[in-house]
């Protein structure tokens, strides 16, 4: 039988820079049907900062971590398929723009392997890149080894940066634990409202970040 771990190790030694771990998925709707999640985190190729952000130069960098998870996600499935392993790579965008949940949480999960925490902006924040990272998972029918969940923020109590770069005031300063609800960090209907309104110009939503590129945490 293949050591499947084995294998993915040496595929992400040659991606050294991406973070990756291996989630439980019992939060998950696919708990029956699969038995972990691989996730990884794909570091944008410049750390931005408040002070050389620009929106256009941030969705930039998301399309280019994007086409890396793609030929990421190719290199993996063609590993799973040569061995009939089955597997299913979760859609990245929510499903209804009214609930705005997405059908598997890449956020959770990479909490759930010990990638990082939820930060107050609601984003996944690593040790190592702050939250300037674009996240993905697949899906595995196979047993590996699963990570150490982090339940607690390590964001300082404190800090309240991404709080007023929001410029829509819709941040609660609230500090995440594992059992926090979306809601209480977060408005994101408000959120998911202001960035809509870009698409009328510019057909997508507006890539925003602010509260992203504002910690100072991975620069």
């Amino acid at each position: 039988m293949i050591d499947l771990y084995s294998c993915i190790l040496e595929i992400f030694k040659k991606n050294s820079d991406i973070l990756f771990g291996i989630s439980n998925i019992s939060f998950s709707e696919y708990k029956s049907e699969y038995k972990c999640a691989l996730v990884f985190a794909i570091p944008h190729t410049e750390l931005l900062s408040i002070n050389n952000y620009k929106e256009e130069k941030f969705e930039s960098l998301i399309c280019e971590a994007r086409d890396c998870i793609n030929s990421l996600l190719e290199e993996i499935t063609t590993l799973l398929k040569k061995h009939k392993i089955q597997y299913y790579i979760p859609p990245v965008a929510q499903s209804s723009e009214e609930t705005l949940i997405a059908p598997f949480s890449f956020k959770f999960a990479s909490v759930n392997a010990g990638l990082g925490w939820i930060g107050k902006n609601d984003v996944l924040i690593t040790e190592k890149y702050g939250p300037r990272v674009r996240l993905s998972a697949i899906l595995v029918n196979y047993e590996l080894p699963i990570g150490s969940p982090i339940i607690q923020s390590g964001c300082p109590p404190a800090c309240n940066i991404c709080i007023k770069a929001c410029p829509h005031n819709a941040l609660t300063d609230y500090q995440w634990n594992i059992g926090a609800k979306r809601e209480e960090l977060i408005n994101y209907k408000l959120c998911n409202h202001k960035r809509s309104l870009y698409l009328k110009t510019h057909h997508r939503k507006h890539s925003c970040g602010l509260c992203m590129v504002s910690c100072p945490l991975g620069l």
